[in-house]
């Protein structure tokens, strides 16, 4: 096989010198272009520099004005159905905002059985589940399991809680007494939503975290 000649090399007589010289300055040009092009939008630059300085300046003062908005939150149960699945997810989110949790919405296709997580510095991590419904359906006991699977495991949570507008069954209920895993139907979540009361009242929850994470093994 052949081997390949270089793509550069030295100019060799007197054409190639003048054709190698006459790019070097075709480059010179460009490049002093450039430099003068920057020089004469300085005055652009420079607006752009001090909105820029602007906006991070005015940053914390946004940050503030939307705790204080959160902290006044209220939704009815009105307005929680008129929702879809992803402005629910949304509208928790602020709800533990309001309560004191940084917290986010992670829910998206495969977020294994978390929609919202938050974390508090005296109760730990939270992992929310949301359940929203139009038509009154109820909750079923296997969404339990699911949290309970991936809770801990999966989401590092001190605390787990499935939330619906609607309502659960009884066995979800009474399964998630059982292993710790809060639940929020309707009634809970117009007490926690419209009323203002706080997530941690309302679910009791303890001032410190569990030394012990949700249990690992999924019970059936």
């Amino acid at each position: 096989m052949a081997r390949r000649r270089p793509l550069l090399r030295k100019p060799r007589g007197p054409v190639e010198h003048v054709a190698a010289a006459a790019v070097g300055v075709a480059l010179a040009v460009l490049l002093l272009g450039a430099a003068q092009s920057l020089l004469r939008s300085w005055p652009f630059l420079a607006v752009v520099a001090v909105l820029a300085l602007a906006a991070a300046a005015r940053q914390p003062a946004l940050d503030r004005a939307r705790t204080e908005r959160l902290a006044a939150l209220r939704l009815t149960l009105a307005q929680v159905d008129a929702l879809d699945d992803q402005a629910f997810e949304y509208a928790l989110r602020d709800l533990l905002i309001r309560d004191g949790w940084s917290a986010r919405k992670v829910g998206q296709q495969g977020d294994q059985a978390a929609d919202v997580t938050g974390q508090h510095p005296s109760h730990g991590r939270i992992v929310l589940q949301a359940k929203h419904t139009r038509v009154g359906a109820k909750v079923g006991v296997h969404v339990m399991y699911e949290v309970k699977g991936t809770a801990g495991p999966v989401h590092g949570a001190d605390i787990a809680v499935v939330v619906t507008n609607g309502t659960l069954t009884r066995d979800a209920m009474a399964w998630g007494d059982r292993h710790r895993i809060h639940w929020i139907d309707r009634p809970r979540l117009e007490t926690w939503a419209d009323r203002g009361t706080p997530l941690h009242d309302l679910l009791a929850l303890p001032g410190r975290p569990a030394k012990r994470r949700i249990g690992w093994r999924r019970v059936a």
